[in-house]
């Protein structure tokens, strides 16, 4: 919605950054102000490097002599929103904001407050609002924010706002109340819409289209199509509205979930009389209730009848038809029609072609499949998730395991920037293969990525560790990545865990006698065992085992750190390095003796100790030594011991 600004308004001039200047709208609607503009429109809508912002274009435009306005502006920002560029949208309408003398309009303010609201900053958006002063602009304002409560499912929110307008006299538009009864619809409150109804009739709100299809969705749910009818019969009767295709295709719908086919045809055919001869809309959501009916031949006369519509038939329309035309099993027919967009397209939407693919490799047909996706590449097609799915999954199920994989590879690349996850049995299908040909690098690199996006479960987890057991491999980083994901053992994961730490901690007494005598050359492997064998939330090994190689340790470490300290008078690099493994061993080891038990230890202890001035780590040790004497054999000859160095 566009507001109407005054020409004074227009015509005003302000600087920015001391440059800008403002034209009038007479010059603003002249074709080569209109050209400047849309180049203007181009460099921000270009912008991708996050250290660029809106702001900077818009000044750099300014200073080089280019003239701009401000619905020049506007309209760029709502564009900008429209494109979900909401971080260039709110800098752009930030640049009329912070104009001298220019009060902003109430669409100025709607602008913003969608901006914050769609980059997830409500605290911000509530804010700004609370501040809004006229009237106006706070009536304006109110159905972003209430939209954005409506987005978020907030219906605490929502209702408090709706109660806040209400006691100031704003809740005077229908699309307040139509939004409240879209949240309950969200939300499985179905009885509060009703509710709703009566509120605008009380308050003399006149009810839209949009309000009686919420009002006959939520009858649906609550008592049937019986009321769904009443509802339908007082929208007929009320001439402040105009039944259209909408509401026809909303009482079908009703009508095909209750099993009433023939009601539904009949509503159905009644919406297509009021479909319009200047919008296609209509027509692909009249074409889907079609294909649930399984009715190939209307699909297709409404595809035809769609044809008369003028303007270029848009791709997302070719991909509707192709993809209701594979739901009734007419590939042959998918495909004609698939020709036809081929040849008409300006550029080639995967999109489509993922439809066809889909199908393919669906009902086994996997050489035409595999020609397509070549054939779309060659057209200059660019493949999305979804064609990386399409492959990867159907490879699995023709055992191609190396295209499947590289299908996989592929897809994983663009799951940071979507909603989409593979399936729990294909995640498992690769980690299968890998534990049955033994790919270690190809095993770890996917638990890596797995665990880095979320989805990492218990049964992948135990997948990688059976590779690592039998091979008598260290699996540090696989216990810290399910402590991280929270994962809790079972009964044969705490068996493969066992015999990891039994295995780490063989190597690791083989090790500690040469790490006393050279810890510069042998300190690195050693400390890498140690955090082996303690890094698993669980530790499934005899402590007295673990406390003996720990403690041997620590002497062999205090030993060295003193004779290098006062032969050399200062704490060396090699020192540092040992103080650092020292540190890390005392910060997994509990340290008051209550603390000691013959359980194993569930997790490290939260405060970590100093370990950077020498006497502090030599108390630490004695500490650690009394500890030991609790539960371990290792006692009064350690202590002696570290007492007289």
């Amino acid at each position: 919605m566009a507001s109407r600004c005054s020409v004074a308004a227009l015509k005003r001039r302000f600087p920015l950054f001391d440059t800008w200047r403002l034209t009038s709208s007479l010059t603003s609607s002249s074709s080569s102000s209109s050209s400047l503009a849309g180049e203007l429109k181009s460099q921000i809508s270009k912008l991708k490097s996050p250290g660029r912002t809106a702001t900077a274009v818009v000044q750099d435009w300014v200073s080089q002599g280019h003239k701009v306005s401000v619905p020049q502006l506007r309209r760029i920002s709502i564009q900008l929103l429209k494109s979900k560029r909401f971080d260039h949208a709110l800098q752009v309408i930030k640049c009329i904001e912070n104009q001298r003398n220019y009060r902003m309009s109430p669409v100025d303010h709607v602008i913003r407050l969608e901006s914050m609201i769609r980059q997830d900053k409500m605290l911000e958006a509530e804010e700004y609002f609370e501040n809004l002063t006229d009237t106006a602009s706070r009536k304006a304002a109110c159905v972003a924010l209430l939209h954005g409560y409506v987005m978020a499912r907030d219906v605490e929110k929502a209702e408090e706002l709706m109660q806040k307008l209400g006691g100031l006299g704003l809740v005077v538009s229908p699309n307040l109340y139509n939004d409240m009864m879209r949240l309950y619809m969200g939300t499985g409150q179905f009885g509060k819409v009703p509710l709703v109804i009566e509120k605008m009739r009380s308050n003399k709100v006149p009810l839209t289209v949009l309000s009686y299809n919420l009002w006959m969705n939520a009858n649906a749910k609550l008592s049937g199509v019986g009321s769904v009818e009443v509802v339908y019969k007082e929208m007929v009767s009320d001439e402040n509205v105009q039944v259209g295709w909408s509401t026809l295709s909303t009482l079908a719908g009703i009508y095909m979930k209750a099993g009433l086919v023939e009601k539904a045809k009949l509503a159905l055919s009644n919406a297509e009389e009021k479909l319009s001869n200047c919008n296609r809309l209509g027509y692909f959501f009249l074409i889907t209730q079609y294909t649930s009916l399984k009715s190939k031949e209307d699909v297709l006369r409404l595809w035809g009848a769609s044809k008369g519509v003028a303007g270029r038939i848009p791709s997302t329309n070719y991909m509707h038809i192709v993809l209701s035309l594979v739901k009734l099993g007419d590939i042959m027919e998918a495909e004609r029609i698939f020709r036809e967009w081929e040849s008409n397209c300006f550029r080639y939407d995967v999109r489509v072609s993922n439809v066809l693919l889909g199908a393919y490799m669906r009902n086994g047909m996997v050489e035409k499949a595999e020609s397509l996706h070549k054939y779309a590449l060659d057209r200059g097609g660019c493949p999305n998730y979804k064609t990386w799915e399409i492959l990867m999954e159907g490879r699995l199920k023709n055992q191609n395991m190396d295209g499947a994989v590289e299908a996989m590879k592929q897809g994983f690349v663009m799951l940071q920037d979507c909603h989409w996850r593979p399936s729990d049995d294909t995640v498992m299908a690769f980690a299968d293969y890998f534990e049955r040909h033994g790919k270690f690098e190809d095993a770890n690199w996917y638990i890596r990525v797995i665990h880095n996006l979320g989805f990492a479960s218990l049964p992948l987890y135990k997948s990688l560790l059976r590779m690592h057991s039998s091979a008598q491999r260290p699996a540090s980083h696989i216990f810290m990545m399910m402590e991280k994901d929270r994962i809790k053992l079972d009964d044969e994961t705490s068996a493969l865990v066992d015999s990891l730490n039994v295995y780490v901690l063989a190597v690791t007494r083989q090790d500690t006698s040469s790490f006393v005598q050279k810890p510069g050359r042998n300190g690195g492997k050693f400390f890498n065992l140690i955090l082996q064998s303690k890094s698993c939330k669980r530790l499934c090994c005899a402590p007295a085992i673990y406390l003996e190689v720990a403690g041997s340790f620590i002497i062999g470490t205090s030993r060295t750190l003193l004779n290098q300290a006062s032969s050399r008078g200062v704490v060396s690099v090699s020192i540092r390095f040992t103080s650092a493994i020292f540190s890390t061993i005392l910060a997994h080891t509990p340290i008051h003796p209550a603390a000691m038990s013959t359980k194993p230890m569930l997790s490290p202890p939260k405060k970590c100790f100093s370990f950077s001035p020498l006497s502090k780590i030599l108390r630490f040790s004695l500490a650690s030594f009394a500890a030991f004497s609790f539960s371990s054999p290792f006692s009064e000859n350690a202590l002696i011991t570290a007492g007289t160095h």
